[in-house]
């Protein structure tokens, strides 16, 4: 009998163990590339539905797509319409929902902004909800005035009504909600009827998630004493368990229907690769990078009439963080000193340059004429050089000179030639 060496046990062994160990790599190689296969694929057929919807892309409204760069801030007016008039549901629609969403590609944070729909603002020179908006001239009219509200650039929108909002809360398999207080409204011309019991926790489906959504009052005029403004919180609520099940891992299998969803439901300006991107980098921001918030103000009564009345002053810092601007580089703006001169025949031009420029945190700003000239360019003096770039980005004027000689003490003289437009 021929008796086996244990240094060739061990050999045999540990030649079985690589085995096993390049089995299992194959596996996961193969693995990785089914995935990016299947990923590639799907990410074809659904660029190509994107494609072929009509409610997708810049050309949509109208609505003029503003230019940003890798570094600012972007944007995103995400409307929520209502049902119309009671008999005609094709009647124009005011948006019930307001949020401006907005990503800083520089910190990674992300801000939500709830703009109240009974916020006081111009429309066509008369005094105005904001929400009357979109009935009186759509995306457009909507975009128009919280840019002129905030004195910020809007640089897409997205616009859905509750059935959109319906079928996308199913796509992701709804949410569980505790009920903070009972809810029991009905609305026979819209066909809503609410029914929560306070403490019960609910399976949020689409037309439950509505129904959540909407309320904000009971049927014997109980509900939430600051009206509009603490319908607001419940829907911030109600958007942070969203956030939460699209980070969970669970909503990998729920893409596909996400994806079939949302060319159906959802009109905006955005190009196909530009939702994808946003997307994908909405979902990498850490919790604690995510904030969620209300303009603040006060809502009053003008004449007869109820407002919400938009304070600027308080919301200073949020509005300098949707322009990209920090309380350092407000500090250095502030001290700088500029003069801008109209260097053409065209009216205005100076006025409006500067208005751009205090609306980016340059508060020392003159005006005047100055000698014809066909290119523009900006003369500078005792600016950090490190500045520069800023100064460039922020005056869209790339012809920037040094010079010694500070003409009237202005830090920074803007000369506006022929080639420049509003």
């Amino acid at each position: 009998m021929v008796s086996k060496k244990k240094g060739d046990n061990n050999s045999k062994k540990g030649n079985k163990r690589k085995k096993k160990k390049g089995g299992k790599k194959l596996v996961i190689l193969l693995t990785i590339l089914f995935v990016i296969a299947f990923a590639s694929s799907f990410l074809y057929f659904y660029l190509l539905s994107f494609s072929n919807n009509s409610k997708i892309g810049d050309g949509v409204a109208n609505v003029e797509r503003k230019e940003t760069s890798n570094d600012e801030p972007v944007n995103i007016l995400v409307m929520g319409v209502d049902y119309g008039g009671p008999y005609n549901k094709n009647e124009p629609k005011r948006t019930d929902t307001m949020i401006l969403v907005s990503y800083n590609p520089k910190d990674k944070k992300l801000n939500m902004i709830s703009i109240p729909r009974d916020t006081r603002v111009r429309i066509n020179g008369k005094v105005q909800k904001i929400n009357a908006a979109h009935a009186i001239g759509g995306p457009k009219y909507s975009v128009d005035s919280v840019e002129s509200l905030l004195g910020i650039d809007v640089h897409y929108y997205a616009k859905l009504d509750y059935e959109g909002f319906r079928k996308i809360i199913d796509s992701i398999g709804g949410i569980e909600m505790k009920i903070e207080q009972d809810m029991y409204y009905d609305d026979d011309t819209q066909d809503l009827h609410i029914r929560f019991k306070k403490g019960e926790v609910v399976h949020l489906d689409g037309k439950k998630a509505e129904e959540f959504f909407r309320w904000r009052q009971n049927n014997d005029g109980t509900g939430l004493a600051e009206g509009d403004l603490g319908r607001i919180k419940n829907q911030h609520l109600f958007i942070s368990k969203v956030i939460d099940k699209f980070k969970s891992p669970a909503i990998i299998t729920k893409i596909p229907s996400i994806m079939s969803t949302l060319p159906k439901y959802v009109e905006t300006n955005m190009k196909p690769d530009e939702i994808i991107k946003y997307g994908y980098s909405f979902l990498r921001v850490d919790q604690e990078d995510m904030d969620i918030s209300t303009l603040k103000g006060e809502a009053k009564y003008v004449g007869n009439v109820s407002y919400f009345l938009y304070d600027e002053k308080a919301n200073k810092d949020l509005v300098n963080s949707l322009k990209g601007i920090t309380k350092e580089t407000q500090v250095q703006r502030e001290k700088l000193k500029i003069q801008v001169l109209n260097c053409t025949n065209k009216n205005g031009l100076a006025s409006e340059y500067s208005s751009r420029l205090k609306s980016k945190g340059y508060t020392d700003v003159f005006i005047g004429n100055g000698d014809k000239r066909e290119k523009s360019k900006i003369i500078i003096k005792g600016v950090d050089k490190d500045l520069i770039d800023s100064i460039k980005k922020d005056f869209k004027i790339d012809k920037v000179e040094s010079s010694s000689y500070k003409e009237g003490d202005y830090n920074i003289t803007v000369l506006l030639g022929e080639d420049y437009t509003k």
